[in-house]
């Protein structure tokens, strides 16, 4: 079902290309040195004019820029620029948003919504149109709109784009090779950079597939990639049965919401074709709450989507009061209830100690006013990057006492390794990381908890308001990549926990640490916070924990010339996202917090720390790839001076 990635020693080198390589609707790139990352987050050009992908929140998708040039020329005026949404709600909520932010600071901007239906040739009757609803707003305010697409991700997709493109006779834009393309077409980049903003545009090579199976840190010099167009592509996709047919999108989408209940009863790559049907046989979740049925999950077209609409579903079923951030979390889910309704407090520790101020302020706020002393906690399970787990079972008992909601991303942990259903009112995840595994198409779940006290207004609001903005063709490829996940994430648990064995066992943590480690500490659930994730973990019937630790951890250094060493030396993919097939290292606080790097160090989080999501290589192979760089770490030791620790 799923592939992943050959990487080849030129590719994983080279900067600005897609990642994975030869991938049309990647959602990563490559930053292949410390060097790079840092440039990038500058502005520096070397950096900015190679790159031709990007995650799709914060670098716009080539398709998207052409097709926004196209509306921007169509209905534009005086300079203004555009954001395309799939929806008019979606158009409508960036345009409040716009708004809102605007007049806060002094001046609203004027917005304008335009309405563009593309519809097909007559002689293609089974291709629908498509509606395109287009923001339009004063050019210098990009920048505003920007943010909406980067914290909410409800705008058009990549796949949607090209969708669009094709009806107009546009070629679509990718990337294709990793060569950085020459033309000096640009639009204007003010210098520095908050968290992938839009820097390539103008550039435009042609789409290709994705590159099947992996290895980490090989060289196959002589491999040929055969570049197929699109209609070539989707032929192959669906012949040989890999892909749902396009018209299948909504038994693609049943299926997995199926699976994300947990309810099928045969749920194997080989029942793929079965899964969405109305007749497939079903049984009851596996999520640790009885009820839960596919029409408690509802699918989204990102991750941050998902998030952004449980915080949406509090602030209009719930009595108004600031949200609650528990740990330190991923950027833009601080960022939407900080900009989003009253606000929010924010304990960046996310530990135990944490909790018991958490409740001082419950019972001050409780005194003020007769309503809900606060509308909602969001937490993840464990966090990104600190992979700290929060004491779910506490935390549910304050809910209860003091009536606030609940809501669990569970996306690092995933439930194939925890049960955090049961503690939580609502719980999301990215479906993008590694439910897909792919990083070629982007997806986000949001479930309730039958159980819930608030469950029937929660799901009544939903049954009211929903809407389906997931764009059918994301929805195969989503449904395709998903099938096997349960075995990729037996595989990528085993594999991640032989890494950290072996880096914790030459670190500053170890009970016996070497003379002179490189290496101080290894974040992963296995050791950090460790008894608030064996709560959690899932079970067998026998009571024994045989859910895993995840894909995810990160390392922090006893130098920063140490750390910088071990990321350049890698021998793997290097660039944003997680929970990929193939292994995949980023320093996280570089590339996320780089403008506020004090800030994240008050919260523990190291500036020089890297992350690294683990893939499917053979173990023995991982395992010589991170020894190298281990050992180019440490030989920094010999030559460090004083006063350089990370």
């Amino acid at each position: 079902m799923s592939t992943t990635t050959v990487v080849r020693n030129d590719q994983q080198h080279a900067l600005g290309s897609s990642v994975p390589p030869f991938t049309a609707h990647a959602i990563s790139v490559s930053l292949p040195t410390w060097k790079d990352n840092v440039g990038y987050e500058e502005g520096e050009k070397r950096v900015v004019d190679a790159m031709v992908s990007g995650y799709p929140r914060f670098f716009i998708h080539l398709s998207i820029q052409k097709l926004a040039r196209i509306c921007e020329q169509k209905f534009g005026v005086q300079g203004e620029r555009c954001l395309l949404c799939p929806t008019r709600r979606i158009a409508e909520q960036c345009r409040q948003f716009m708004v809102d932010r605007s007049t806060k600071a002094g001046s609203p901007v004027p917005v304008r919504l335009v309405q563009f239906t593309i519809c097909p040739e007559e002689n293609e009757t089974q291709t629908p149109c498509r509606e395109l609803h287009i923001v339009l707003f004063p050019g210098d305010q990009f920048p505003l709109a920007k943010q909406f697409w980067q914290h909410t991700g409800l705008c058009v997709s990549s796949r949607y784009a090209e969708r669009c493109l094709s009806m107009l006779h546009e070629e679509s834009s990718g990337p294709q090779t990793p060569v950085p393309p020459t033309s000096p077409a640009r639009l204007p980049v003010k210098p520095g950079n908050r968290h992938y903003s839009a820097k390539s545009f103008g550039k435009s090579p042609p789409t290709s597939p994705t590159v099947p199976n992996t290895t980490f840190g090989g060289s196959i010099a002589n491999q040929t990639v055969e570049l197929l167009n699109k209609d070539h592509f989707n032929y192959l996709e669906e012949r040989y049965g890999r892909n749902m047919p396009l018209e299948s999108a909504a038994a693609a989408k049943r299926a997995m919401r199926r699976r994300i209940a947990g309810v099928l009863v045969r749920d194997t790559p080989n029942d793929w074709s079965t899964a969405g049907d109305r007749e497939a046989e079903l049984g009851p979740s596996t999520r640790g709450v009885e009820g839960v049925t596919e029409d408690d999950v509802f699918l989204y077209a990102t991750g941050m989507s998902a998030i952004w609409s449980a915080h949406q579903l509090a602030t209009t079923a719930r009595p108004a009061a600031k949200s609650i951030c528990f740990g330190f979390p991923y950027t833009d889910t601080l960022k939407i209830l900080e900009k989003w309704g009253p606000g929010c407090h924010f304990f960046g520790h996310g530990l135990d100690a944490d909790i018991d101020e958490f409740e001082k302020l419950l019972e001050k706020e409780s005194q003020k006013s007769d309503g809900p002393p606060a509308l909602s906690l969001f937490t993840e399970f464990p966090s990104n990057p600190l992979l700290r787990a929060a004491d779910l079972p506490r935390l549910r008992q304050l809910a209860d006492k003091y009536d606030f909601l609940i809501v669990v991303d569970e996306t690092l942990g995933n439930f194939v390794n925890v049960e955090v259903l049961p503690y939580a009112d609502i719980v999301v995840s990215s479906l993008s990381k590694v439910f897909s595994g792919d990083a070629n198409v982007m997806g986000g779940s949001l479930i309730l908890n039958p159980k819930g006290r608030h469950y029937a207004a929660l799901k009544a609001h939903m049954a009211a308001n929903y809407e389906d903005s997931y764009f059918d063709e994301d929805a195969i490829y989503m449904e395709r990549n998903s099938r096997d996940f349960r075995r990729r994430i037996h595989i990528i648990d085993e594999n991640t926990l032989a890494v950290c064995s072996f880096l914790r066992g030459r670190s500053l943590a170890d009970p016996h640490p070497p003379a002179r480690p490189a290496v101080k500490e290894v974040y992963y659930p296995r050791w950090v916070t460790a008894h608030n994730y064996e709560k959690c973990r899932v079970r067998g019937p026998d009571g024994r924990a045989v859910g895993g630790f995840g894909g995810l951890f990160s390392l922090t250094f006893t130098s920063a010339a140490a750390s910088q060493a071990f990321f350049d030396t890698l021998p793997c993919m290097k660039g944003p996202s997680l929970g990929t097939n193939f292994t995949l290292a980023c320093p996280y606080t570089i590339l996320a917090h780089y403008a506020e790097l004090d800030w994240a160090a008050g919260w523990g989080v190291d500036k020089n720390l890297v992350r690294v999501s683990v893939g499917m290589e053979e173990r023995e192979t991982l395992l010589k790839g991170f020894e190298k760089a281990l050992l180019a770490s440490e030989a920094t030791l010999q030559e460090s001076q004083p006063g350089d620790s990370a």
